[in-house]
């Protein structure tokens, strides 16, 4: 089996509803899909990650790692992820929009490899290991307080364990919406909290020792992803564990973001951080330090919340799996047959090959 062609196509769609989170309003969804065909016929589709400009990875995927993967074995993927990564590694783009491009190829070729075994890619990560997965609501957005206690109770009432609470918009305000959230639902939802890298360390440390009383289950990102000083400053000053990886590359990104920010749940975009077969090295690293993998799906589409549901069905060390409830078109538009639907705080792991899924072209 040869390659034959690889597409790329940049998607956007405007949002019915702003989302308010720390420091941006995001007012469309965008991502790009990549498309791999082969001589024999089985076409894979990748997801890569764009908050902004997906032209940008559309172009990287036709110009740089078209020539890599034309003609090639598309089952030799570990061998084509060290070409693609190599063409660009040492001219300084080892992250960024670089390695989101590589991610959507990436998905792809699993995506044929499981299609030509007649496999969902689980099995060929080494084995379901769970049928079906434990999610989280995410997330209650920049709201009045009464909203988001009301919001909260009706995930509650849908079977969420667990929700998570978007900060950034002030002390006050943020211990407050925690303060009431928690009291709404009690104390048996787990209840996270995620700045969007909103805040410096200083003041991440102020607004934790707020909330540490409402038994909080983790601080997602609360300083930029490149402080991992203040990462180690936050993790060391609190007793609430620090969530983070969204916004990072690679295995070797999070070897630092685990060794030098003291992180405790460790969060990679499968369509950013380097595509199927890199998040599985970043779930061994993590397993080294005998840390979680919860996936971050966010404002992602279909492809990248069906292949994070794979790499969830397989990893070892897989803890909850993040499904983002609201509305969002690339997520819920794009299929020919919608994703699994959250019943009662869990998901199952679709069993057709390889991703599961097959996109509406039209």
């Amino acid at each position: 089996m040869k390659i034959v062609d690889v597409e790329a196509f940049s998607l956007a769609a405007p949002l019915k509803e702003p989302w308010k989170i720390a420091g941006v309003v995001m007012h469309e969804m965008t991502c790009t899909l990549v498309k791999i065909t082969t001589d024999s016929g089985i076409v894979g589709i990748g997801e890569s990650l764009t908050r902004l400009g997906p032209q940008a990875a559309r172009a990287i995927v036709e110009h740089i790692l078209k020539p890599v993967l034309m003609g090639a074995d598309p089952f030799d993927v570990e061998v084509l992820w060290e070409k693609m990564f190599s063409t660009m590694r040492t001219r300084g783009h080892n992250k960024g929009f670089m390695i989101e491009a590589m991610s959507g190829a990436d998905i792809a070729l699993w995506d044929i490899m499981g299609k030509a075994t007649n496999l969902p890619v689980c099995k060929l990560l080494g084995g379901k290991a769970r049928d079906r997965v434990e999610a989280y609501a995410s997330s209650l957005l920049f709201k009045p307080t009464d909203d988001l206690v009301r919001e909260a109770l009706d995930l509650v009432g849908q079977g969420y364990r667990g929700i998570k609470l978007k900060i950034g918009q002030g002390l006050r305000k943020d211990a407050e919406n925690v303060k009431e959230i928690r009291k709404a639902v009690g104390d048996g939802i787990d209840l996270m909290l995620d700045a969007n890298s909103g805040f410096d360390a200083h003041s991440a440390i102020a607004l934790g020792r707020e909330v540490e009383p409402y038994n909080v289950f983790w601080l997602e990102e609360p300083v930029p992803p490149d402080d991992l000083e203040g990462y180690r400053r936050v993790s060391r000053a609190l007793r609430i564990p620090i969530a983070a990886g969204e916004s990072e590359f690679t295995r070797y990104g999070f070897r630092d973001l685990i060794t030098r920010g003291g992180i405790a749940f460790i969060q990679p975009d499968v369509a950013r951080a380097g595509g199927i077969s890199e998040v599985k090295k970043i779930a061994v690293v993590a397993s080294m330090y005998n840390l979680p993998y919860c996936p971050h799906t966010g404002a992602s589409g279909a492809v990248c919340v069906a292949a994070s549901l794979q790499l969830a069905a397989a990893i070892p060390n897989f803890q909850i799996f993040e499904f983002m409830y609201p509305p969002n078109p690339l997520r819920e538009n794009i299929l020919k047959e919608p994703l699994p639907p959250v019943k009662n705080g869990f998901i199952q792991i679709p069993d057709k090959p390889g991703l599961g899924i097959e996109i509406d072209d039209e």
